[in-house]
């Protein structure tokens, strides 16, 4: 008997026949779709020197760092490629996490001068940090042209009812923007704007249990985004379209790394980003994969996975086999309406975990 629709979710659902259990027997189109995980990546290498925040970009250490591959549409190949280019470039020392940004565009313009302001509202330039790649306790920082910031603290994304902390500061924050052109003047074409940011790495870790300023090798997770209106000029000012019904045009959002829907807040989606104890004149490192990506890309899609299953059957499954894995099979243990999943790591020293919420972390049994 072939259903369509059941349970109010548009996957094909085939009930085998003699099955007693909808939990076991059911299977879903659904619950076997697999995210692909494969971020844009960069080596962040040590700056040799001081490095002004000033939005110049004119030191050498900056010169010689490379830029990040030009950033996509937020939902990847789902979309046009952007308008405007935008790309970044990163250095680091034993102080601070430094992050540099081009963005190319004709009329600049912003509006927004109060921090802690939805910054976004604005066209603006935006990073998330995750250090220890839990999708846990990450970090959102936003500006615009005017040197304007917002900076938080997200305990967990908005999809498993994360709270963002605004009063949450980066202290000792430093930002610089560089204009190539007049800023809010529309009677004159420009050519770009640059960002300059220095957070300090002792604040980057206070969320982070048991994390150090990084080592060599170490890998944080990263995320770059760009808020672009489309604007338009009236009475001699700039104002963002509007569509035929007088309905707002929603914004571009275009990123170093696709989330593949208009959601920054996928922190397993974000780029990756090792550093290197070498300077700018020593770039010899090499990217190193984590030798368990497999096991955590794996743990990731059981837990996206696991979230249909509750929209399908109001719980959890308590087997890989009700999950449609093949090829995989981590033990999973269910507490009430919550779980857990470990599966041994490669070299078999410790566990890797996963629970309802996402959060992600490895241990001992």
């Amino acid at each position: 008997m072939r259903l369509i629709n059941l349970f109010g979710i548009g996957a094909v659902l085939i009930l085998m026949a003699g099955c007693t259990s909808p939990h076991k027997n059911i299977l879903s189109e659904e619950l076997a779709v697999a995210q692909t995980f494969n971020p844009e990546t960069y080596i962040c290498y040590q700056s040799s020197g001081e490095i002004v925040v000033d939005g110049k970009l004119d030191e050498v250490d900056w010169e010689k760092a490379a830029w990040t591959n030009v950033f996509v549409d937020i939902e990847g190949d789902k979309k046009p490629a952007p308008t405007y280019p935008t790309r970044a470039k990163m250095l680091w020392d034993t102080a601070c996490f430094y992050v540099a940004a081009e963005l190319v565009e004709p009329h600049l313009w912003g509006t927004l001068h109060q921090r802690d302001t939805v910054i976004f509202y604005d066209n603006d330039f935006e990073i998330f940090i995750d250090p220890d790649w839990d999708t846990h306790n990450y970090y959102e920082f936003e500006m615009n042209a005017l040197n304007t910031v917002w900076d938080l603290l997200l305990t967990k994304p908005y999809r498993d009812d994360g709270v963002p902390i605004d009063s949450w500061n980066i202290i000792g924050l430093k930002t610089g923007v560089h204009i190539s052109g007049t800023l809010n003047d529309p009677s004159d074409i420009d050519n770009k704007w640059f960002v300059e940011v220095a957070m300090p790495l002792e604040v980057l870790m206070e969320a982070q249990a048991g994390q150090s300023i990084p080592v060599d090798g170490d890998q944080w997770r990263v995320g770059f985004s760009r808020v672009q209106w489309q604007m338009e000029i009236e009475n001699g000012a700039y104002k963002k379209k509007k569509g035929p019904a007088g309905e707002r045009i929603p914004e571009d959002n275009w990123v170093w790394s696709a989330t593949d829907e208009i959601n920054m807040h996928k922190p397993e989606l974000w780029g990756v980003v090792q550093f290197s104890e070498s300077n700018t004149d020593n770039q010899f490192a090499v990217y190193q994969q984590d030798e368990d990506w497999e096991i955590i890309s794996q743990l990731r899609n059981l837990y996206y996975r696991q979230n249909n299953y509750m929209q399908l059957f109001n719980a959890f499954a308590s087997s890989t086999a009700e999950l449609r894995f093949d090829d995989f099979n981590p033990q999973i243990v269910i507490h009430g309406n919550t779980y857990t999943a470990s599966q041994i790591s490669t070299s078999g020293e410790f566990y890797w975990f996963i629970r309802e919420d996402g959060r992600l972390w490895k241990g001992q049994k």
